[in-house]
């Protein structure tokens, strides 16, 4: 793959390098952005985020909920009734990942939809060497 500007000096390309490499420290595993997603709608308690992700373990929920709320992108608020009700909602600075999470998800469909286009042409080929007798 080509670089698109192929002029940048050293500092630039560690400057970049170490700006994903925080952002990636940050967002890491594959449980944050989809823990944030749950919440985009309205703060949830710990179960209907549990519920809303489905394969997620009650020991890595609460890990991944610390790590956000230590890196300001979750809120954790706890209500004094009885019992005791605490709910997890995104802070406003959560919002500076939109445009990254709407880039993952052009991204990710558009890798989908090429993944499935090329298994269908392996599958068409591999019928195609398998059928004795047919000649292309």
């Amino acid at each position: 793959m080509e670089p698109k500007d192929k002029h940048h000096d050293k500092s630039a390309c560690t400057a970049s390098m170490n700006a994903i490499k925080d952002a990636l420290y940050v967002l890491n595993g594959k449980w944050k952005l989809p823990l944030i997603l749950s919440l985009q709608e309205k703060p949830l308690r710990f179960n209907e985020i549990q519920k809303s992700l489905g394969e997620i373990t009650p020991k890595i929920l609460s890990k991944e909920l610390k790590e956000l709320e230590l890196n300001e992108f979750v809120i954790r608020k706890v209500f004094h009734t009885t019992p005791v009700t605490v709910t997890y909602e995104l802070t406003e600075y959560s919002g500076t990942l939109d445009s990254v999470i709407n880039e993952l998800r052009e991204w990710g469909m558009q890798h989908r939809e090429r993944l499935v286009k090329n298994r269908r042409k392996d599958v068409s080929l591999e019928e195609t060497n398998a059928s004795p007798g047919i000649s292309a």
